[in-house]
C-alpha cells in the first residue's frame, strides 16, 4: 500500500499528469457527444479515423511544442515559429516548383512526381534556411543581449516579408508526389508524421538527457548568475536552443506544405507561436524557466489538438475557437497556481491518511 501511494504521489507531482488529465476530460467528453469519434477504420492498408487525424494535423504543433520548450526552460520565447515555418515551406515549394526570371512555372507544364530539384536537397535547403533564422534570433538574444520577446519578435514580423519575397507573392502549389509523402504518408498503417515527431522527440532527449546540455538549460533557466560562476556557458546554450528551436519550425513547414500540397507565406504557420507556446505552458514548463519535460509539451500538443478537432466535430464555429483557447489559458494558470496545488495536495494528502 505505501508503494502504491508513493507511486501515485511520484506520479500526481510529475509534469505529465496535468496535461494527461487534460486530455483525459477532452477525451471522456467526446465519448459522451462526439459519435464515432473512437473509431478506426483500415482503408487500403491505412488506418483512418478521428485519433489518427488529431495525430496527424497535431504533429507540426508537436515538433514547435519539442523546439519551443527548450528555448521556455532557458526563460526566453521564441516568437517566430510561425514565420519561420512559412520561410521553409516557401523555400522547400519554390525549389520544387522553381521561379523563372518572375514567372512561375504554370501548372498546366508541370508533370506529376517532376521536380526540378531533388528531394534531399529541397528538405536539406528548407531546414539550413530554417536553421539560420533560429541561429539569428540565437545571436540577437545572446550576443545582442536582447530580450528574447523583442529579439524573435523581429523575425516574426519580417519572416513574412521573406517568404513572400522568395514565393515572389504568390501561393507556390507543387504536383510532386514523394514530397507528398512528408505531411500525408503512411508508415506501417499509421501517418509517416508520427515517426518525424517520434524522431525529433527522441534527439532532443538524447541530447537534453544523456548529455549535460539538459542540465544547462535548466539551471540557466532557474539563474543565469549561478550558472555563469558554475562555467556554464551561457551564449552557447541560448545559441544553441534557438537554433534548435529554428530547426524544429523547418519541419513543421515541411509537414505543413507538404500536407497542403503549397505555400501560402501570409497565411502557412499563421498563430503557430501561440499554440506552440500554450502546448508548452499546458505541459508544465514554467515561463520563468527552469524544470521542463519534452513528453509533457507533446501531450500539451495533443491537448489543443484534440480540444481543435473536438470542436469542429460538435460544430463549432472556427472564429469561436480562439475563445475557446483563452478558456483553456485561464484553466491552464489556475491547475499551475501555487495556492490551487496546495489546496489539490491537502484533497490527496486526506486520501492517503484516510487509506
Amino acid at each position: 500500500m505505501a508503494q502504491s501511494n508513493s507511486l501515485w504521489r511520484r506520479f500526481t507531482t510529475s509534469q505529465v499528469f496535468w496535461p494527461l488529465v487534460a486530455l483525459g476530460l477532452i477525451m471522456l467528453f467526446n465519448a459522451f457527444f462526439t459519435p464515432n469519434f473512437f473509431k478506426l477504420e483500415i482503408k487500403d492498408g491505412h488506418l483512418f479515423g478521428s485519433l489518427i487525424d488529431i495525430i496527424n494535423r497535431g504533429a507540426p504543433l508537436m515538433v514547435l511544442a519539442i523546439g519551443m520548450t527548450m528555448v521556455i526552460a532557458t526563460a526566453g520565447v521564441d516568437l517566430s515559429v510561425g514565420a519561420v515555418v512559412a520561410i521553409s515551406a516557401a523555400v522547400a515549394t519554390v525549389l520544387i516548383n522553381p521561379a523563372l526570371g518572375n514567372t512561375l512555372i504554370a501548372s498546366d507544364k508541370l508533370v506529376e512526381n517532376v521536380t526540378a530539384t531533388p528531394l534531399p536537397v529541397v528538405i536539406l535547403a528548407a531546414l539550413v534556411a530554417a536553421a539560420l533564422c533560429g541561429l539569428w534570433n540565437g545571436m540577437l538574444v545572446s550576443r545582442g543581449r536582447i530580450e528574447p520577446m523583442v529579439a524573435t519578435l523581429v523575425l516574426m514580423v519580417a519572416g513574412r516579408g521573406i517568404a513572400q519575397l522568395i514565393t515572389g507573392g504568390q501561393i507556390i502549389t507543387v504536383y510532386y508526389t514523394p514530397y507528398f509523402f512528408v505531411g500525408n504518408g503512411y508508415l506501417a498503417g499509421v501517418p509517416f508524421t508520427l515517426f518525424i515527431v517520434a524522431a525529433v522527440g527522441l534527439f532532443a532527449w538524447l541530447l537534453t538527457r544523456k548529455t549535460a546540455i539538459g542540465m544547462f538549460v535548466e539551471s540557466i533557466g532557474i539563474n543565469v548568475k549561478s550558472s555563469f560562476y558554475s562555467g556554464i556557458d551561457e551564449k552557447n546554450i541560448k545559441l544553441l536552443v534557438y537554433t534548435f528551436s529554428g530547426i524544429c519550425a523547418g519541419i513543421a513547414g515541411l509537414i505543413v506544405s507538404s500536407n497542403i500540397k503549397s505555400a501560402d507565406a501570409n497565411n502557412a504557420g499563421l498563430g503557430f507561436e501561440l499554440d506552440a507556446i500554450l502546448a508548452v505552458v499546458i505541459g508544465g514548463t514554467l515561463m520563468t524557466g527552469g524544470r521542463f519535460s519534452l513528453l509533457a509539451s507533446i501531450i500539451g500538443a495533443l491537448v489543443i489538438q484534440s480540444m481543435t478537432t473536438t470542436m469542429y466535430a460538435i460544430g463549432v464555429p472556427a472564429m469561436a475557437a480562439q475563445a475557446v483557447k483563452a478558456v483553456v489559458v485561464m484553466v491552464v494558470i489556475l491547475l499551475y497556481s501555487e495556492q490551487f496545488r496546495t489546496v489539490i495536495n491537502r484533497l490527496f494528502a486526506r486520501k492517503e491518511v484516510q487509506s
